[in-house]
Protein backbone atom coordinates (compact mmCIF):
# COMPACT_ATOMS: atom_id res chain seq x y z
CA UNK A 1 0.00 0.00 0.00
CA UNK A 2 1.09 3.31 -0.93
CA UNK A 3 1.64 5.92 2.02
CA UNK A 4 1.51 9.63 1.56
CA UNK A 5 4.46 12.03 2.69
CA UNK A 6 4.84 15.56 1.40
CA UNK A 7 3.48 17.53 -1.27
CA UNK A 8 4.97 20.84 -1.96
CA UNK A 9 4.50 23.73 -5.01
CA UNK A 10 6.87 26.15 -5.60
CA UNK A 11 4.89 29.33 -7.84
CA UNK A 12 7.29 31.27 -9.23
CA UNK A 13 4.18 33.04 -11.97
CA UNK A 14 0.65 32.50 -11.29
CA UNK A 15 -0.24 34.13 -14.81
CA UNK A 16 0.52 34.59 -18.46
CA UNK A 17 2.65 37.68 -18.86
CA UNK A 18 3.08 38.05 -15.44
CA UNK A 19 6.62 38.30 -15.10
CA UNK A 20 9.51 39.46 -18.00
CA UNK A 21 12.97 37.96 -16.64
CA UNK A 22 15.60 37.84 -19.49
CA UNK A 23 17.77 34.62 -19.17
CA UNK A 24 21.23 35.97 -19.95
CA UNK A 25 23.51 32.87 -20.35
CA UNK A 26 23.57 30.28 -23.00
CA UNK A 27 23.38 26.95 -21.48
CA UNK A 28 23.56 27.85 -18.29
CA UNK A 29 20.79 26.69 -15.42
CA UNK A 30 18.84 29.10 -13.84
CA UNK A 31 16.69 28.32 -10.68
CA UNK A 32 12.78 28.78 -11.22
CA UNK A 33 11.44 26.48 -8.34
CA UNK A 34 12.63 24.44 -5.25
CA UNK A 35 10.38 22.74 -3.00
CA UNK A 36 11.34 20.73 0.00
CA UNK A 37 9.57 17.41 1.14
CA UNK A 38 9.20 16.22 4.75
CA UNK A 39 10.15 12.37 4.55
CA UNK A 40 11.04 11.54 7.86
CA UNK A 41 7.91 8.86 8.27
CA UNK A 42 9.46 6.71 5.42
CA UNK A 43 10.19 3.28 6.16
CA UNK A 44 11.14 1.88 2.51
CA UNK A 45 12.57 3.54 -0.45
CA UNK A 46 10.35 6.31 -1.53
CA UNK A 47 9.14 7.83 -5.02
CA UNK A 48 8.74 11.33 -5.89
CA UNK A 49 6.28 12.41 -8.68
CA UNK A 50 6.35 16.11 -9.90
CA UNK A 51 5.28 18.89 -12.56
CA UNK A 52 5.52 21.85 -13.98
CA UNK A 53 5.31 24.64 -16.05
CA UNK A 54 7.53 27.33 -17.46
CA UNK A 55 6.36 29.61 -20.47
CA UNK A 56 9.25 31.51 -22.63
CA UNK A 57 9.35 33.97 -25.11
CA UNK A 58 11.14 33.92 -28.50
CA UNK A 59 13.91 36.79 -28.89
CA UNK A 60 13.01 39.84 -30.82
CA UNK A 61 14.82 38.27 -34.16
CA UNK A 62 13.48 34.46 -33.63
CA UNK A 63 15.81 32.06 -33.97
CA UNK A 64 16.27 27.94 -33.43
CA UNK A 65 16.07 27.87 -29.47
CA UNK A 66 15.89 24.86 -27.56
CA UNK A 67 15.01 24.82 -23.73
CA UNK A 68 16.14 22.36 -21.56
CA UNK A 69 14.23 22.26 -18.22
CA UNK A 70 16.61 20.20 -15.11
CA UNK A 71 15.07 18.62 -11.93
CA UNK A 72 17.46 17.97 -9.42
CA UNK A 73 17.79 16.31 -6.39
CA UNK A 74 19.53 19.15 -3.92
CA UNK A 75 20.10 22.92 -4.76
CA UNK A 76 22.61 23.00 -7.27
CA UNK A 77 22.65 22.49 -10.73
CA UNK A 78 25.62 19.96 -9.77
CA UNK A 79 23.51 18.32 -7.78
CA UNK A 80 22.16 14.53 -9.17
CA UNK A 81 19.67 15.39 -12.10
CA UNK A 82 16.91 13.38 -11.76
CA UNK A 83 14.89 14.50 -15.08
CA UNK A 84 15.52 16.48 -17.94
CA UNK A 85 13.64 17.26 -20.94
CA UNK A 86 14.75 19.69 -23.74
CA UNK A 87 12.23 21.69 -26.42
CA UNK A 88 12.93 23.37 -28.97
CA UNK A 89 10.33 26.39 -29.49
CA UNK A 90 8.57 26.86 -32.51
CA UNK A 91 9.62 29.95 -34.64
CA UNK A 92 5.87 30.64 -36.48
CA UNK A 93 4.41 31.56 -33.02
CA UNK A 94 5.28 35.08 -32.14
CA UNK A 95 3.64 34.73 -28.54
CA UNK A 96 4.69 32.93 -25.54
CA UNK A 97 5.39 29.49 -25.28
CA UNK A 98 4.91 26.88 -22.29
CA UNK A 99 6.69 23.55 -21.32
CA UNK A 100 4.57 21.74 -19.40
CA UNK A 101 6.64 18.31 -18.01
CA UNK A 102 5.59 15.26 -15.57
CA UNK A 103 8.21 12.99 -14.25
CA UNK A 104 9.22 11.54 -11.43
CA UNK A 105 12.18 10.05 -9.34
CA UNK A 106 11.76 6.19 -8.07
CA UNK A 107 13.48 4.41 -5.37
CA UNK A 108 14.68 7.33 -3.56
CA UNK A 109 17.09 6.77 -0.28
CA UNK A 110 15.70 6.93 2.98
CA UNK A 111 16.27 10.39 4.45
CA UNK A 112 14.04 13.13 6.72
CA UNK A 113 14.09 15.66 4.52
CA UNK A 114 13.96 15.93 0.44
CA UNK A 115 14.81 19.25 -1.45
CA UNK A 116 14.22 19.05 -5.20
CA UNK A 117 15.36 22.54 -7.37
CA UNK A 118 13.65 23.12 -11.39
CA UNK A 119 16.45 24.47 -13.65
CA UNK A 120 15.88 26.09 -16.94
CA UNK A 121 18.14 26.82 -19.39
CA UNK A 122 18.08 28.53 -23.01
CA UNK A 123 20.15 27.67 -26.14
CA UNK A 124 20.28 31.74 -27.15
CA UNK A 125 20.30 35.02 -25.79
CA UNK A 126 17.32 37.29 -25.76
CA UNK A 127 14.70 34.79 -24.77
CA UNK A 128 12.37 36.01 -21.63
CA UNK A 129 10.62 33.64 -18.90
CA UNK A 130 6.79 35.84 -18.94
CA UNK A 131 4.91 32.98 -16.56
CA UNK A 132 3.02 31.29 -15.42
CA UNK A 133 6.08 29.13 -13.54
CA UNK A 134 5.28 26.69 -10.95
CA UNK A 135 6.97 23.39 -9.88
CA UNK A 136 5.11 20.75 -7.96
CA UNK A 137 6.63 17.38 -6.14
CA UNK A 138 4.48 14.95 -4.01
CA UNK A 139 6.60 12.10 -2.18
CA UNK A 140 5.08 8.70 -1.58
CA UNK A 141 6.49 5.25 -0.14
Amino acid sequence: MTTFLDARTSQNASFNNSIAIPILAINTPVLVGQVGLETGLATSLMRVQFNGITTIQLPLLPVATTITISIVRGTLPTDPTVFGVSESLNLALLGPQSIVFSGSDYNVPLTSFLIYTMFVSCSVLGTIRVGPESFNATAYF
